[in-house]
């Protein structure tokens, strides 16, 4: 919201009056929700303000749930589900989405493997027949196995081997997290994805990709009895499976000190400076207040750390905090990427300076109004397609202690006060239970 927030106090009265404006637009979403008798979660909202419809099946499967010697299962999970099935023939899921007006998508977390469909509405059986055909009935033989073992690497070696600053997130998650199943990313290990067998893909997709251990979510115009008609129809015939076996995420040790190391790093332009901390997890009572207190660090050039470091010092280029908000163990990262000609070590000072400055004064009530502005737009905007809508819902549900969460999140960010901010500042940051990562450039 940089563009309608950069401006300072000066810009408060208005920001509020947009925000009314967008509020009084915004009705809490109307749901129904059931479980059908092998255990998948049915919600249905519906919204026939546009003929277009949304479903978003949410697989309670992430790299959090794999076997340490066989990171990257989860992931790859989400490759193989646009190979073939039963009945679909192979890399004919997005010509057949494509071809019928709609888009398709799907990410993976440490928590989750989430798969979408946007369609017109006249296409929603399409949506949850491919969805039903991928959860029970998809093949998962060498032909796929092996084109997407090739695009999974490729995928790492653009994103994190041959990019710059590539490994700071895993190396943080590794230091941070270590003897948890939080301690590696989603995107695994390439030679781990290379060494398994078409058997061992076999059973980590019988384990959890069955119907006990799904959300099915339906948003927008759609006629609710042929929805459910078709739901029973399309996934009622699978049987409900054991519970997956899960890790269990254990108490972290203290860090007795700082976590530090310097990477020479021959892709970088510029140095940088990344600063993970242990953090809550997202569904602590905490969380409203460190979202808040991350705006006002680093929302827009008006933020504490754009005025501390890009516009006072000049120390950076660009600076942010960021928090990363996972089940069960969560993360705060700042980012400095070093100006030229500037030492990284100014910057690390300059994040530090700004985060010991909210521990010991807090924040004002200008800022932390402005925050709560903020994030109210960026709450109302985010509920405006069916998609969004339908990922919020099986987000409430699988994390936030139940789906009517998701009409009680604003009030829980307007109830934080500013003594609020300083305790969460000083139980984020104060222990400094970090990792330090000084990314040098260097010639290879």
């Amino acid at each position: 919201m940089k563009p309608l927030f950069a401006f300072g106090v000066a810009m408060l009265g208005l920001a509020s009056l947009m925000v009314e404006n967008l509020s009084a637009q915004y009705k809490p979403l109307a749901y129904t929700e059931y479980d059908l008798p092998n255990g998948l979660h049915v919600i249905l909202h519906q919204d026939n303000s546009a003929p277009v419809v949304a479903t978003v099946l949410h697989y309670k499967v992430g790299s959090r749930d794999e076997d340490p010697a066989r990171t990257g299962f989860a992931h790859f999970f989400e490759h193989l589900m646009f190979e073939s099935t039963d009945k679909i023939e192979r890399s004919t899921i997005d010509k057949m989405v494509n071809g019928a007006g709609g888009e398709l998508n799907a990410f993976t977390s440490n928590d989750q493997t989430v798969y979408h469909f946007v369609l017109p509405s006249n296409q929603v059986r399409l949506g949850l027949w491919i969805e039903a055909q991928r959860m029970r009935k998809l093949q998962v033989n060498s032909i796929g196995v092996e084109t997407q073992r090739g695009v999974v690497k490729e995928e790492r070696k653009n994103r994190y081997d041959n990019a710059p600053y590539g490994g700071w997130l895993e190396k943080a998650q590794k230091a941070l997290y270590t003897g948890t199943p939080y301690e590696w990313s989603p995107i695994g290990s390439a030679q781990h994805i290379d060494s398994a067998t078409i058997d061992e893909f076999k059973a980590f997709y019988d384990q959890f990709y069955q119907p006990n251990n799904a959300i099915l979510v339906v948003s927008g115009d759609f006629d609710e009895k042929l929805v459910r008609e078709t739901i029973d129809a399309y996934f009622g015939g699978y049987q409900r499976a054991p519970e997956p076996k899960r890790p269990v995420v254990g108490a972290l040790e203290p860090l007795t000190n700082e976590l530090r190391e310097t990477v020479n790093d021959p892709k970088a332009q510029l140095p940088a400076v990344f600063m993970a901390y242990r953090s809550m997890p997202q569904t602590d009572a905490d969380v409203y207040a460190a979202d808040l207190l991350t705006t006002i660090m680093s929302n827009g050039e008006s933020s504490r750390m754009y005025r501390a470091l890009v516009d006072s010092t000049q120390s950076a280029v660009q600076a942010s905090v960021s928090l990363f908000p996972r089940e069960y163990i969560g993360m705060t990262f700042c980012i400095a990427i070093v100006a030229p000609g500037k030492n990284p070590g100014d910057a690390e000072k300059g994040i530090d300076a700004v985060i010991e400055r909210v521990i010991s004064e807090g924040v004002t009530d200008e800022e932390l109004a402005k925050a709560k502005n903020i994030t109210e737009m960026n709450f109302v905007q985010s509920r405006t397609g069916v998609y969004q809508k339908a990922l919020a819902l099986s987000n409430a549900y699988r994390f936030d202690g139940g789906t009517g969460a998701i009409n009680d999140e604003m009030q829980k960010y307007m109830k934080v006060n500013k003594e609020d901010i300083k305790r969460v500042a000083k139980r984020m940051f104060g222990g400094k239970q970090r990792i330090v990562l000084t990314y040098l450039p260097s010639k290879g």
